[in-house]
């Protein structure tokens, strides 16, 4: 049987892609990271085989995956969307900067698709991360000792309908609500800020209330940004004083999950993997 060629991992910040790569090779697929300047975790990435590149250095992408083998190539970990001018264009990517312009005329899923298009006229195959490493993907049902409760899956009902509804628009993956009421909705500042802005906007105090709901966009391509949980967001729905938080089961990665269920219950917080309809195991 003929060996599986090397998987390249394009690595964002956060632990994401260290999961990722460790899922490959624990099923005998060589991987190899593709670190992003300034976003990847330097430390971490000494413990993989690696190459380091600046955002915009899409000849850098192309020379890296060429010298290991790699055709498959896999998107991860944090990266907010970068103005024109923080791009390092290298000649290759300058030849296509009119299609870059139009590409970051609209939101984040409008991007990504562009930059898919880019790499996949060049050979490269584009695999979700889902893909190649199902185990990151949150399961159907809670995480740690509790569930929502009759109100708060009306709430969670509400945020997925409410997601549902702002997809035509590429705005975001995320909102809050609270009985029914729609704290916040998620846009570029990304979910950990919203989450502060929500602890802002409520104060010190009084019971937690609502949930932090969040699923990936109708018609978003799965290969690329997924929505995410992992301890960070476990903290910030503590601060804001949310009674738990819903993502899409199958839908959604987690990020350490053993660590997000032992923090979850630490922090009397909730997580729970939920179907379309908003019903869950």
């Amino acid at each position: 049987m003929t060996q599986e060629a090397p998987l390249a991992i394009v690595c964002g910040g956060g632990t994401l892609p260290f999961a990722v790569a460790d899922a490959v090779r624990k099923r005998g697929r060589r991987a190899v990271l593709i670190a992003i300047r300034g976003w990847a975790d330097a430390e971490a990435v000494a413990g993989y085989p690696h190459h380091w590149i600046a955002l915009g250095q899409l000849a850098s992408v192309l020379r890296c995956m060429r010298a290991e083998g790699c055709r498959d190539i896999v998107f991860i970990g944090v990266v907010r969307r970068p103005s024109i001018t923080q791009l390092r264009l290298d000649f290759t990517t300058l030849r296509m900067l009119p299609r870059i312009m139009r590409m970051f005329r609209g939101g984040d899923n409008h991007l990504l698709t562009g930059a898919s298009r880019i790499l996949e006229e060049y050979g490269l195959r584009i695999v979700g991360p889902h893909e190649v490493a199902p185990e990151i993907l949150m399961p159907d049902g809670a995480l740690g000792r509790r569930g929502p409760n009759e109100a708060e899956r009306a709430d969670i009902a509400r945020g997925l309908a409410l997601l549902d509804a702002m997809g035509p628009f590429d705005v975001g993956q995320a909102v809050v609500v609270a009985d029914q009421h729609v704290l916040a909705v998620e846009a570029a500042e990304g979910t950990d800020r919203m989450l502060a802005h929500v602890a802002e906007l409520r104060g010190h105090g009084g019971a937690s209330r609502g949930v932090l709901v969040k699923a990936p966009k109708p018609g978003q391509d799965w290969r690329f940004d997924l929505p995410s949980i992992g301890p960070r967001t476990i903290e910030g729905a503590a601060s804001a004083r949310l009674a738990g938080i819903a993502v899409r089961a199958g839908g959604a990665i987690v990020a350490e999950p053993q660590r997000v269920a032992a923090l979850a219950d630490e922090r009397n917080v909730f997580v729970v993997g939920v179907r379309a309809d908003g019903t869950s195991a």
